[in-house]
């Protein structure tokens, strides 16, 4: 047999154990069978869709698209058949992650522009032209349900991306949308409110005139589209009766929420994350969440059987330079915006990146009594790389180990960008802008075991792996109050309410105290070997090999 081939089957099977044993764990942190799931501890997985993995090549060519851009900058095939694939596979249940946060899946701009660094497709998702329809490159409204639904088979929630700050730009391809629903500039200078909000951003995508409540109609192009697709008499209906329901204006605005909602109503999405929220009105992602709020509850109504827990709607928003140094608000310069008061219950925290050079102590214990302090009851949520962050904390995935404790272990949400566990390359030669941070997936790194900077795939794979189980497992982890217990080895506790875990980094051969946390006689278990000891005179030894403990019931 082929050493690849035996290399796959190996995976496969560590897959399959790696899915029962996180399924074993939850079970044995939640008897009762109730779900334990906070937003406030989610290790969320963030994907572009069309970067990760290839499940149907029949739609690679859509709407004409062709593969002459720029390099990374053309659609690449990767789609929603290619997720439901990983989840069908329990590639995610063996990360232990418990959201899957997806670029936009709306239909974007058939055609591509140059932004300046070359030919550009509208592969990432954020250029939509029709948010009724699902992008023909990712998929179909099925596969999308198909998806969600696997999703919630597992376990696992899913996020929509979403978009009201802009449309797409305008190609030869695309219509362009009217002048009464959108603004050509001036282009965002980021000074001051006016200049973030009141403006194109970057340059050329058009602003949607979310200020407005003036009535607009619906562009000729789009119910000449609706026709077209045997649709139009459903959706004019449906806009109908949603303006009726509300008494909203038929502003621009408004259009949105209700297309937007739509899905959640039909198919359950669990949370959106807001694209470019603080170059709108906060206003509007109030009513945005309220209407999602309500198109939730219907959906939970409607599908009993398929309901996963009492968790509310969640949306958490890209308030770009948000930190978790801003305290509740944002700063403009001129003005500042409380967002969490204004439908979100999580911000992504751009400084996490930089505040993970520090030691493990300082980070874990800022995180927790910033969490529990000044931002108590609010979330944050934490991420080491993204699609459109330039400075990634390892770009060069020297330290991927490291990455992963610090992300993983560190009070607040978790984001996994794509290849994080599998130390994608996020450096290229003569890529600009932010191509060279989304390469497809690097899947035959892991089925080959490559080696590079000192470490093999399949390492940095089972550590991200042993350290996503034990914070699905346990809810402490992320959303709990942290102690430090010892310097040296260093050893720390988290605690949310009955749950309680203890963390040993750099382990030595001496037992560990953990008398303040677990009484005599507890069984314990190590999550990242997989041994138990049981707690004798308030210490507890296990049988490891491994520099690091993840202790818990």
């Amino acid at each position: 047999m082929k050493p690849k081939l035996i290399l796959a089957i190996l995976l496969f099977a560590s897959l399959s154990c790696t899915n029962k044993s996180a399924q074993d764990q939850s079970e044995a942190t939640n008897p009762s069978g109730e779900s334990s799931f906070q937003w406030a501890n989610a290790n969320v997985y963030f994907l572009l869709t069309d970067r990760f993995a290839n499940g149907d090549i029949t739609n690679d060519f859509a709407y004409d698209r062709k593969r002459d851009g720029a390099k990374f900058r053309s659609y690449e095939g990767g789609d929603i058949r290619g997720i439901i694939q990983k989840l069908d596979a329990g590639y995610f249940d063996s990360l232990g992650i418990s959201a899957i946060w997806t670029t936009p899946v709306f239909e974007n701009i058939h055609g591509a522009v140059d932004e300046g660094s070359g030919k550009t497709y509208a592969y990432h998702g954020y250029w939509p032209i029709d948010w009724t329809n699902i992008d023909a490159n990712l998929g179909t409204l099925a596969d999308y349900k198909e998806l969600i639904d696997k999703a919630h088979a597992h376990g696992i929630r899913v996020l929509m991306d979403v978009i009201i700050n802009h449309t797409g730009p305008h190609t030869d391809m695309d219509n362009a949308w009217p002048d009464s629903w959108v603004r050509q500039g001036p282009p965002c200078t980021h000074v001051n409110y006016e200049t973030n909000v009141d403006c194109a951003l970057a340059g050329h995508l058009p602003d949607i005139r979310t200020d407005s409540d003036e009535p607009v109609e619906l562009p000729p192009f789009l119910l000449d589209k609706w026709k077209e697709e045997g649709r139009l008499d459903q959706e004019l209906a449906e806009l109908d009766a949603f303006f009726e329901r509300t008494g909203y204006p038929r502003a621009p605005r408004f259009y949105l929420i209700k297309w937007i909602t739509d899905y959640v109503r039909d198919l359950g999405i669990d949370g959106f994350r807001v694209d470019t929220a603080k170059h709108t009105e906060a206003y509007v992602w109030d009513e945005l969440f309220k209407e999602a709020q309500l198109a939730f509850e219907e959906w939970k109504k409607n599908n009993p059987d398929a309901v996963l827990d009492e968790t509310p709607f969640y949306m958490v928003g890209e308030v770009y330079g948000f930190s978790i140094y801003s305290g509740e608000s944002y700063n403009y310069g001129d003005t500042a915006v409380n967002f969490y008061d204004n439908g979100f219950q999580s911000l992504i925290n751009f400084s996490f990146k930089d505040d993970a050079k520090k030691q493990p102590e300082e980070l874990f214990s800022q995180y927790s009594d910033a969490l529990n302090g000044v931002l108590a009851g609010k979330e944050l949520l934490n991420y080491l790389d993204s699609h459109d962050d330039g400075s990634p904390y390892d770009r060069m995935r020297e330290k991927p180990f490291e990455a992963g404790t610090k992300l993983l272990l560190s009070p607040g949400t978790a984001q996994v960008y794509y290849g994080d566990e599998t130390a994608r390359p996020l450096q290229f030669e003569d890529i600009g802008h932010d191509a060279d941070l989304r390469s497809f997936m690097n899947w035959e790194d892991l089925k080959d075991n490559t080696s590079k900077n000192g470490y093999t795939t399949s390492d940095v794979f089972a550590h991200y792996a042993k350290l996503g189980r034990f914070r699905r497992a346990h809810p402490a982890v992320g959303a709990g109050v942290h102690k430090k217990l010892l310097d040296a080895p260093y050893t720390f506790s988290r605690t949310l309410d009955d749950d309680k875990v203890v963390v040993v980094l750099d382990k030595t051969e001496e037992p560990i105290d953990v008398s303040s946390v677990f009484g005599d006689g507890t069984v314990l278990t190590d999550y990242y070997s997989g041994t138990k000891a049981t707690v004798q005179d308030g210490k507890v030894s296990f049988d490891s090999s491994f520099e690091i403990l993840l202790i818990g019931k």
